[in-house]
């Protein structure tokens, strides 16, 4: 029987989402667009790029202005946050990957990133080889919260979804892991409080990577 574990990247497995705050705002300077407050910035993290920049600047995902923002944001989060990214993998994260790996875990990754800055992130983070499959958001025609990419996680690693967990900060991974029929695990340490995530009725709720570990063998 495949056991697996899915889990979200950014505020999940490496603590990013200050470097997508940076990133977003070096992208608009770069427009001479106006400045955007942090919190806003912080609340469009889960969701992908083209939806995210549209909500923060009032615009249908349509508008040019939001192409021009996804061009540029690739090549500048790469040059911020990437040389940095060994310093923001989360405390426990390293270990307990490779505790579940040992304990047959098949170990993926569903994130809202393009897969080319997902693979990007996770390679300059030490991470990539801990993972037998990483999807991106571009990869499938509805992201997080639709189901699809928790789907085809399953389908590729060959796990029925009653052997699966899904890992998130958000309530998009936890609805996610609904809509597919995974049990879900949310983690208080990323981008969406307790009370957002537990209004998504996550399977269980932990605050560190150590327990994330405790939980999954509990939902598989």
């Amino acid at each position: 029987m495949n056991r697996c574990v899915i889990f979200d990247l950014d505020g999940t497995l490496v603590d990013s989402p200050r470097g997508i705050v940076t990133t977003f705002a070096a992208v608009f300077a770069q427009l001479d667009l106006p400045t955007v407050d942090s919190p806003t910035i912080r609340g469009t993290i889960g969701l992908p790029l083209p939806s995210a920049f549209a909500k923060v600047l009032g615009v249908s995902e349509d508008d040019p202005l939001v192409a021009r923002c996804v061009e540029l944001y690739q090549p500048t989060f790469r040059k911020i946050v990437l040389p940095a990214a060994t310093q923001l993998v989360f405390r426990g994260v390293f270990d307990g990957l490779q505790s579940l790996r040992d304990e047959g875990f098949l170990l993926a990754v569903a994130t809202s990133k393009f897969i080319a800055n997902a693979e990007a992130l996770l390679t300059a983070a030490g991470l990539r080889e801990e993972f037998a499959f990483v999807v991106g958001a571009d990869q499938v025609s509805k992201p997080k919260p639709d189901p699809e990419s928790g789907l085809l996680v399953l389908r590729r690693l060959g796990v029925a979804p009653q052997n699966a967990v899904m890992v998130g900060d958000t309530t998009h991974d936890i609805h996610m892991a609904h809509g597919a029929g995974m049990a879900s695990i949310g983690v208080t340490y990323g981008v969406h409080n307790v009370d957002q995530l537990l209004s998504a009725n996550p399977t269980w709720l932990v605050d560190s990577f150590a327990a994330v570990v405790a939980a999954a063998h509990e939902c598989t």
